[in-house]
């Protein structure tokens, strides 16, 4: 399975290639590595992992479903190719500026959490790691903009329960610490 992960990685590096961190000049790949060992400690699923690590390629870059697709066959059966895609096609935002902006933030939002909601468990819990993560840097170097956030969070993490259950816990309390510390 690391291996395999390995390949997933460096896939998912190269699709992100030349992405900084928004806050930070590190590499965008840190934050799917991060999220992908949040998600370990919960799960050995190789579906979930690698598509932790994918979760932002299909939002954030050029790749298409149907080339993600193409290298999954590559390095896993097709089994695993098929539901490594649609975790992050659940993961990836459908309600967007650029395919909605005739809608605000907030109508954009709201109807991103009614599709979240519907999501799988697995891809739930992955949801769950990227807010943690993200949290982390949003509160040090963005305290404006954590506090809405922050508050999109806690929405999402009401409508979206179905995940693992010992991190879901974990991303309640991370957004709920992010929330305090701002007041």
């Amino acid at each position: 399975m690391e291996d395999i992960l390995k390949k997933v990685l460096d896939f998912a590096d190269s699709a992100h290639d030349g992405q900084k961190r928004k806050y930070t000049s590190e590499k965008y790949i840190v934050h799917p590595v991060r999220v992908m060992q949040t998600c370990r400690e919960y799960t050995d699923s190789l579906p979930v992992l690698a598509a932790a690590l994918l979760h932002d390629v299909l939002e954030d870059t050029a790749v298409e479903s149907g080339e993600l697709l193409e290298f999954l066959k590559t390095v896993m059966d097709a089994e695993k190719a098929w539901k490594t895609l649609k975790l992050v096609e659940e993961l990836t935002d459908e309600y967007v500026k650029s395919a909605y902006p005739q809608w605000n933030r907030d109508t954009r939002k709201g109807m991103e959490l009614k599709r979240i909601a519907k999501t799988s468990a697995n891809a739930q819990t992955i949801k769950y790691a990227d807010i943690i993560d993200n949290s982390l840097e949003i509160a040090v170097h963005d305290p404006a903009f954590a506090r809405r956030y922050f508050k999109e969070c806690r929405d999402i993490l009401k409508q979206a329960g179905k995940g693992n259950n010992e991190l879901y816990k974990k991303a309640i309390k991370t957004v709920n610490e992010g929330l305090s510390a701002l007041k």
